[in-house]
């Protein structure tokens, strides 16, 4: 699966369980930035990644015992674990093309211009949450009937294992009004039409309300943490 190779590195034995969590050494997992523990989970199972192999047993015996869904829970994991960091929970849901509502298609591709001038019109945070910076053409947009300023856009970027993970962003005095759904529907139909598995990530819960409203189901969720030293 995409999240066992993002997992991944050169020399690294890394497997998704089928139940309970798995601890393994990678130092060039993507789970998380670079030197964070970073934990997957889906399902009944976990995947926790740690970036050298003197930390495994120390990681492994402190989610001992732990059920699944306390190991992407930062306060839960705070009291196991010397947290110094975290960054999450995110949750991670899908969509496998069946009871999708109708959506409105837009009709517009917006060009990078077009998105670098959204992008640089929100703060900064939400501009790095959204994901749009690193997103390839077709990027699908809403434009101010007014000034034609881009004013929502959604695309995709490819995974492995043929993973569609989608990135929105809408500016912020434009929210509320459905915006979001109408351009991430158009990229969702896109990515099913091309035989991939649509992934929706997110932390606020109005992104997340856009992708129930959308058909996505809440399979799991992820958490990266970084340990002191």
């Amino acid at each position: 699966m995409a999240w066992v190779e993002l997992a991944g590195a050169p020399g690294a034995r890394v497997a998704f369980p089928d139940r309970g969590v798995a601890v393994v050494a990678s130092a060039g997992s993507a789970l998380g930035p670079p030197g964070w523990v970073g934990i997957v989970a889906l399902g009944g199972a976990a995947l926790c990644t740690v970036p050298a192999d003197d930390l495994v047993p120390v990681v492994r015996a402190a989610l001992d015992g732990l059920p699944v869904a306390a190991l992407t829970d930062p306060e839960r994991l705070r009291a196991v674990l010397p947290m110094s960091e975290a960054l999450g929970p995110a949750t991670l849901a899908y969509h496998d093309g069946r009871d999708l509502p109708p959506v409105a298609e837009p009709g517009l591709r917006g060009d990078h211009a077009e998105v670098a001038a959204l992008l640089a019109s929100v703060p900064a945070a939400d501009a790095a949450e959204s994901g749009l910076a690193d997103v390839p053409a077709p990027v699908f947009v809403l434009r101010d009937g007014g000034s034609g300023a881009v004013t929502a856009a959604c695309g995709y970027r490819r995974w492995p294992a043929r993973l569609a993970h989608l990135c929105v962003l809408t500016a912020p005095q434009q929210r509320g009004r459905g915006l979001a759904r109408t351009v991430a529907g158009a990229a969702l139909a896109h990515a099913l039409d091309h035989g991939l598995l649509p992934q929706w990530r997110a932390r606020p819960e109005p992104s997340r309300r856009v992708a129930r409203a959308l058909g996505f189901r809440e399979l799991g969720a992820q958490l990266s943490v970084r340990l002191p030293g």
